[in-house]
């Protein structure tokens, strides 16, 4: 059996590294996707789903270094499921409304925003496959 999402997307703050009891790193970003619509009525319409993102390894330390809030970014993993639910990662955000974001363990992270755009340094080319060992996916994307 397989699994795979690809999602892009910008991200919604700078990403935060930590590191495992191994020693090993691993960094957690939010990404945000957008679609656009337009409406019955021929109003334009829009729809934001928020990912919660883990990448571990080497590439772990890459987006952590080149990646920041409003890159665009391109992410090939599998979903992670709330172990209560089932299903996504459901919260009461700061203003009391209930939200629910979608964590993606990465295998994939490619940089597409320009090396200009953003944070100073110059990001890589592309992305180097992500090891898929698990995470504690504890936090908030907001």
């Amino acid at each position: 059996m397989y699994e795979s999402i690809t999602i892009i997307g910008r991200l919604g703050k700078d990403p935060e590294m930590k590191y495992m009891p191994s020693g090993d790193p691993v960094t957690t970003f939010n990404i945000a996707s957008d679609r656009q619509w337009n409406g019955k009525d021929g109003s334009k319409q829009k729809e934001t789903t928020w990912f919660r993102i883990t990448v571990f390894g080497k590439q772990g330390e890459m987006a952590n270094q080149y990646l920041s809030k409003g890159k665009m970014v391109l992410v090939e993993g599998r979903l992670s499921v709330d172990a209560k639910t089932g299903g996504p990662r459901v919260f009461t955000g700061q203003d009391g409304i209930t939200r629910a974001t979608f964590e993606v363990v990465a295998n994939t992270v490619r940089f597409l925003s320009p090396k200009s755009e953003g944070a100073a340094g110059s990001a890589p080319e592309g992305g180097a496959p992500a090891s898929n060992e698990g995470g504690d996916g504890e936090g908030i994307p907001f």
